[in-house]
Order: C-alpha cells, then structure tokens, then sequence
C-alpha cells in the first residue's frame, strides 16, 4: 500500500513555473469574451463616465479594442432601436449594463433587464429596442469586430410577446 500522497509524488506545482499555462492576455473562447462583459459592467469606473444620451439617435462609443475584437457602449432612450440586422460574420456577446431593452428574434420576444446577457452567432438576426420608460445601457463585444450591419425586414409585427414571468437568457 503506497501511503505517498499525489502532492508528494508529483511536488508543489507552483514550484514548476515552467508547467503552469501564462495567463492570456486577451479573451480568445465565447466564455471569455462574456466573462469580458460581466467584468466590465460590474465596474461601472470602466463604463459610467462614457455614457451619453441623444434623442435624435442611439449613442455609441468604442470602449476598447483587443486583437480581433471591439467592446461597444451603447445608450438608448425610450423609443430608439436598432432595426432588424445581423452582424455578418461576427459573434457577439450583449449585455445590459442600465434599464432595460426589448431583443426580437424569429422566436419571439424577450425583455433583458440589467444584469442580462445575449450571446449570438454570426449571422444572428435580431431586433433591439428600449421599449420602456427610462433610458438604457448596453455593453456589446464583438468578436472579429464588427465590418458589417446587414438590416432585415422587421420582426416587430411577426414575434410574439414573451410570457410574463420567464427569466431572460
């Protein structure tokens, strides 16, 4: 019976400098680049002094850039909304920083509170929209950046309403 433990056959793994992985610098799998989001907004140093509002049309500014990548801010007053698009060949990942937003997809029709998040494939059709009363905040990573917006026909008239009571996604 061997009564050596694994830590003592193998020895302290920090000692081992060499065997341990270097942290990566920048966010390269979908999981990374939402656990990117979620750091972000639970910092609202990263994000709070950057916000605008305009009436006239949705607020953006470019937050940060990695290699292959763009963080967006977005603000939305009551009534403003993106149009029916998909993000050509870019994933992305949207999460709501302030408020509220509306997202219609061909399934149906969902409302992202603060705190939720989307993450979608390229070519990923979807509609946003703030369809409260109160401004809102989005956070919105893509990965590659985003060189192209195609618009589709709306799905306002063609989605459902979500049932009440179902946590977003």
């Amino acid at each position: 019976m061997n009564s050596d433990s694994d830590l003592q056959i193998a020895g302290d793994i920090l000692e081992v400098q060499h065997l341990l992985q270097p942290a990566r610098e920048h966010p390269a799998t979908v999981a990374e680049f939402a656990g990117l989001a979620r750091s972000i907004a639970a910092d609202r140093a990263q994000w709070a002094p950057y916000v605008e509002y305009d009436a006239t049309t949705r607020w953006y500014h470019r937050l940060r850039t990695g290699p292959g990548y763009e963080v967006w801010l977005l603000s939305w007053v009551p009534g403003q909304g993106s149009g029916s698009h998909d993000h050509g060949p870019s994933s992305g990942v949207l999460t709501v920083l302030r408020g509220e937003l509306t997202e219609r997809t061909e399934r149906g029709t969902r409302t992202l509170t603060a705190g939720a998040q989307r993450v979608f494939a390229p070519g990923y059709v979807h509609e946003v929209v703030n369809a409260s009363l109160e401004p809102a905040v989005s956070l919105h990573v893509y990965y590659p950046g985003l060189t192209e917006m195609p618009m589709h026909e709306s799905l306002g008239a063609r989605c459902a309403p979500e049932p009440r009571g179902v946590v977003p996604a």
